[in-house]
């Protein structure tokens, strides 16, 4: 392929869907396994030790988050609602980066996956999911 392609911004609306699919399932995914999963099968223990951010009761703090990961993150790879769901999980994974990793890039090499969450979510929520997704197919 020559550079001139590889260099040229490409405005078929086909590929960028296709991409912000491919962005979809693995934020989505990414989020739901390892966080989601252990959220809807765990609450239970989960609740015991969950951080009392922002002075919010743990339950509710750990609801938002389950609803966050495990449900709001499937919604993504679906393209189901996805504003409003990538904008629960910005708000879970902004609160959880702010006040639990205290934005530590230096100490902590669990934040930068946090950030490039953010910045996938801050893209969905601009963007929207694109042509193949439930919302497209629902028009919603």
């Amino acid at each position: 392929m020559p550079v001139r392609q590889l260099l040229r911004v490409n405005r078929d609306s086909s590929l960028t869907s296709a991409g912000l699919l491919v962005l979809r399932w693995f934020v989505g995914l990414g989020i739901f396994i390892k966080h989601g999963i252990e959220k809807l099968t765990g609450y239970s223990t989960m609740v015991h030790h969950f951080p009392n951010l922002l002075h919010i009761d743990p339950h509710v703090g750990l609801g938002f988050a389950t609803l966050s990961d495990g449900i709001c993150s499937l919604l993504l790879v679906f393209g189901l609602a996805t504003r409003p769901a990538a904008l629960v999980c910005l708000i879970n994974l902004t609160v959880a980066f702010l006040f639990v990793h205290h934005a530590a890039f230096l100490t902590n090499d669990h934040t930068e996956l946090v950030f490039m969450y953010i910045g996938a979510l801050l893209t969905l929520l601009i963007t929207g999911p694109g042509t193949y997704s439930a919302d497209s197919k629902f028009s919603i």
